[in-house]
Formats: structure tokens, C-alpha cells, sequence
């Protein structure tokens, strides 16, 4: 049976009740670090996050306690550089917790470590700007030992209250099974948002995907759906519609979505999307287009309209900048020699293609776009770059770097870049060069990220812990564009991602949760065919 006790005590206060679990008075030190899952060890968390629960990797572990207090100063090296806990002493946190920082101690003790919420925000409060200390114990049979403790910065910077994801198993054959979830990052509260079930059956299956909000605000959101009952669905300040983006005029319906800061104005990429699959290569699937354009498509009027449309170039994943007056894509040149089918020809020669990044500038006041201009040519370090996102402030530019190809999420090699946008005053035949982001990165996937609304944190879809599923990860980013080390999505049970088998895509920040429900997406998605969009060669402006 699972054992589980809380302990909060403080010197002239008791923050809450007393359950009899304290630390062990009787141990042995042992001279290395607790090997925890989660590694929560070292990280800067938002001071509003939920707890961060955890257990340790040891199979001879029989119990395990924690205990958390204030440390020192928020850069304090001790306990990494091997000075004992006793060194440490607390920093007086009194004004902000109204107890003194030495009185504010949190013990949690069981099979594994999962501080109370209450207890948790209270603790986090007090140590908002500072650090908390852990000190972990284990016990085999009647053992106890003392690990060295380590640090969890808290930092003052808060992080939006809400993200979504899409979860869908590693199937090539069962995706049908998925769902759009929104999780609260202030407790471990999550609910389905598009449940693709209430739509699909066995012979008349469909997909839903890439769930997009303007600036954060769950009531301006899109996604899709694919195949049968197909669409594209737009929530916009309470209305929920159903849009057939299919034109003639158009390769496809709309795909990655990209919505205007303030007006209701979306940029999608068309495409024409396959996969091949690989026995000899340790990326098993390639996603690739054999076209892809830029479109226009005004919400309020329901017109679309081409303004990236060269046959000789793949254009795919827009994104805005905060200021809304260009907007940032990906693009690659292609040119086929029509040997074989498009399709085919991509897969032969997927390794040459290699994808850069562009921005076009545009008036809000005319909807006119401007030339394309390169931001980075990714093809001249023989990479490939996906998926650009710029930070709140305008000023940096996040992105994937792999080796080639447009669907990084399935290589192995990818990681995160960042390239300052404030140095962009230089010309621009002087490319400069975005650093890897060395402190957020790992040995295996990193993709799909997004920023938070005040620029400080960011989120990604990360394949760290077995190479095979995606799990959310958030790191801290400063005013310097400097990352701290990544933290996995905190669960009310630490294993929980080690026995859920879903993938976590595209996770989004928010500032609070959609409130339309499953029924009423699956009923606007089984009602009709969707409004048809209108192609116009230019967007009109409304005076």
C-alpha cells in the first residue's frame, strides 16, 4: 500500500495540520546527488505553477522524504559546489510570507514525493525571487540516507494560467483516437476541449489538429479537421463556425495557422502533405510536402487569397510579430525534374531540401504584404529551420534547427535556436548567426515550441525521456534571451507520464480555458459542409 504523509510546521506558526512524518534523525550521508524522475533538480519554475511532484529512480528505495525550505540567495553555488545543508542558511522572507523564512518548512514523505497544493503555493510564495532548498532522504529496509540536497528557483515571473496540446498515440493507424486537452498549470486539472471520437467511426475516420488562439484568448481559436467532416472550425467572441476552405484557386484548405495580433485576419500555409517510412534510419517517418503556398483568409468576411504562390518554393509555417507589420515564415526551393511523381521525387531527394526563414512585411491599414525578405539562411550551415516564433517583445526569434526537411518533430536531431532580433540593424547581406540553445536543449527532439504572453517562459514538445513519446517541457527565459534548465509538465503523480502512452503536439499557451464544449465542437462539425470561403485576388478593407 502507498504511503503518504504531510508535514508542514513552523517555528511560531503552524501552517498546517501535523500528520507525524519528519525527517529521520538518524542517516547516512551520501556524498552525490538524488536521482529523481522528474529531474527536477536545478530548475526555475513560474512562482503560480503546481507542484512539482517526483520519485526516485532507485528500485531499493522502500521510502523517501523531502524536505523543503528557503534557501539562501537564488544564485547561492553551495550546495552544488558540495557544502553541506547546514551552510545554507535561510534568507529572511518575513515581509512576504508573514512568517520568518526560517519558520516555513514543507516535509512530504511516502513512495513518493507530492507536496499538498496548498502548502506548496504558500511555500513558493515565500521563496518568489529566492530559491527553494530540497534535502531528500531514502530508506532500504532500515537504512536511512541523506542525499545533497538541491536547489528549485522560484522565479517572480508568473506563467499563464493555461496550455492546450493535442494527444494522440505513436500509431501510424490508430490517430484516430485523440483529443485537443487544455491542462491548468496552476494545479493538475485537465479537461478535453475536441474529443475527434465524437466524429470519427471505423469506416468514416478523421484527424483533428494544429488548435491556434489569437494573442493567448481562448475565445478566438481555431482548428481543424481532416477527412470526413472535414473543416476548418473558428471560435470568435462567442460565435462558432464551420469554414470549407477548399478553392480551386487555393492547394488545400488552410493547414498551420498563424492569427493576425489584432485583427481578424488568419495566415495559413496550404499544403499538399505525405509521409514515407524508413527501416534503415533512426528517424522511422518523414512528413513532407510536394507543395505548400501562403493564404490570407479575413475571418470576418470569409475571403482567402493567395500571397506566397511560387511553384518553386515550399512555404510553410507562418508567424506573426508582436506588432503585427510582418509576418515570419519558412521556405525552401525546390525545383522538380519531373522523373518521377512529385510525391516520389520528395522522398528520393528529402535530405536536399533545406528550408530558411523569411519575414514579409505588412500594413494593417491596407492588408497589403510586402516583398519577402531571408532572416536566416539556414541552408548555408547545410540545416534546415522550421517553425519560427518571436517572443512578446518582438525581440527574439525561437526556431527548430534539424538537417533537413520540414516535420522535425520526427528527428531525432533537432533542437531549439534563438536569434536576437534587436542586432537586425546590421544589412542584411550580414546574416547573424542564431546560437543552439545549449541549456534547454537535450540529446533528442526538441520542437513545437511557443512563447508565454509576457515573454518569459517557453514550452515544448520534447522526446528526452525515451525517444519515442513527446512530453511538454517549459523553461524560464530572461531578459537576455538566457534559458534555464527545462522542466517536465508537474503531475499530481510523478509516473504518470512514464505510463501514459500518448504523445503530447503543438502545446499553446492561454489565458484561461475554452468554455465550448466537446458536443457543441462535434455538433458544429457534423452539421454541415462549412460556409465556403470566397477567393478574392486582394482582401478588402472595411471602412
Amino acid at each position: 500500500m502507498k504511503r503518504i504523509f504531510l508535514y508542514v510546521f513552523a517555528i511560531a506558526t503552524v501552517l498546517t495540520g501535523c500528520h507525524h512524518a519528519s525527517v529521520p534523525e538518524h542517516y547516512t550521508d551520501v556524498n552525490k546527488a538524488p536521482d529523481i524522475y522528474p529531474d527536477y533538480r536545478d530548475v526555475t519554475i513560474p512562482v503560480n505553477i503546481a507542484p512539482l511532484t517526483f520519485e526516485m529512480n532507485d528500485s531499493t528505495c522502500e521510502e523517501v522524504v523531502a524536505r523543503f525550505t528557503l534557501a539562501s540567495t537564488p544564485h547561492d553555488a553551495s550546495v552544488r559546489s558540495g557544502f553541506p545543508a547546514a551552510a545554507i542558511t535561510p534568507h529572511d522572507a518575513s515581509v512576504r510570507s508573514g512568517f520568518p523564512a526560517a519558520a516555513i518548512t514543507l516535509v512530504c514523505g511516502g513512495d513518493k514525493v507530492q507536496p499538498d497544493i496548498a502548502d506548496w503555493r504558500q511555500l513558493t510564495a515565500a521563496a518568489k525571487g529566492e530559491a527553494i532548498l530540497v534535502d531528500v532522504f531514502t530508506r532500504s529496509g532500515n537504512q536511512w540516507q541523506h542525499y545533497n540536497p538541491f536547489k528549485i528557483y522560484v522565479s517572480p515571473d508568473s506563467i499563464d494560467p493555461y496550455i492546450s496540446y493535442r494527444l494522440i498515440s505513436p500509431s501510424y493507424v490508430a490517430y484516430e483516437e485523440l483529443t485537443l486537452n487544455q491542462r491548468c498549470l496552476e494545479n493538475y486539472d485537465e479537461t478535453v476541449m475536441v474529443d475527434n471520437m465524437l466524429c470519427s467511426t471505423e469506416d468514416k475516420g478523421q484527424c483533428v489538429n494544429c488548435h491556434n488562439y489569437q494573442q493567448y484568448n481562448p475565445k478566438r481559436m481555431q482548428f481543424h479537421a481532416r477527412q470526413n467532416h472535414g473543416g476548418t472550425v473558428i471560435c470568435y467572441d462567442g460565435t462558432v463556425r464551420k469554414i470549407n476552405m477548399r478553392n480551386d484557386s487555393i492547394i488545400s484548405a488552410g493547414v498551420y495557422p498563424a492569427w493576425h495580433p489584432w485583427l481578424p485576419l488568419i495566415v495559413y500555409s496550404t499544403n499538399h502533405t505525405g509521409q514515407s517510412f524508413h527501416t534503415h534510419n533512426n528517424n522511422k517517418i518523414e512528413v513532407f510536402d510536394s507543395a505548400s503556398d501562403l493564404i490570407a483568409y479575413d475571418v470576418e468576411n470569409n475571403e482567402v487569397t493567395n500571397i506566397e504562390n511560387d511553384t518553386t518554393e515550399f512555404e510553410v509555417y507562418p508567424c506573426w510579430a508582436p506588432d503585427g507589420r510582418s509576418i515570419y515564415y519558412c521556405s525552401a526551393h525546390f525545383e522538380f525534374r519531373d522523373t518521377v511523381s512529385k510525391e516520389m521525387e520528395v522522398i528520393l531527394r528529402a535530405k536536399e531540401i533545406k528550408y530558411n526563414i523569411y519575414r514579409k512585411s505588412f500594413d494593417p491599414d491596407t492588408y497589403t504584404f510586402g516583398p519577402r525578405e531571408l532572416v536566416f539562411a539556414a541552408d548555408s550551415l547545410d540545416k534546415s529551420a522550421t517553425l519560427p516564433r518571436i517572443s512578446p517583445d518582438g525581440r527574439f526569434l525561437m526556431f527548430t534547427l534539424g538537417n533537413y526537411g520540414v516535420f522535425h518533430i520526427w528527428h531525432h536531431e533537432a533542437d531549439l535556436w534563438m536569434m536576437d532580433l534587436s542586432r537586425d540593424l546590421v544589412p542584411r547581406t550580414s546574416y547573424l548567426a542564431p546560437r543552439k540553445i545549449e541549456e534547454i536543449n537535450s540529446d533528442d527532439t526538441e520542437s513545437y515550441h511557443s512563447w508565454s504572453s509576457n515573454g518569459r517562459w517557453v514550452v515544448f514538445s520534447s522526446r528526452r525521456n525515451d525517444g519515442g513519446f513527446t512530453r511538454p517541457f517549459i523553461a524560464h527565459i530572461d531578459a537576455d534571451g538566457k534559458g534555464s534548465k527545462a522542466f517536465e509538465l508537474p503531475q499530481a503523480d510523478p509516473d504518470y507520464h512514464r505510463q501514459f502512452m500518448k504523445s503530447y503536439n503543438i502545446p499553446e499557451f492561454m489565458r484561461g480555458p475554452v468554455e465550448v464544449t466537446p458536443q457543441t465542437f462535434a455538433s458544429t462539425l457534423k452539421g454541415s459542409d462549412g460556409e465556403p470561403v470566397k477567393y478574392v485576388r486582394r482582401l478588402r478593407i472595411e471602412d
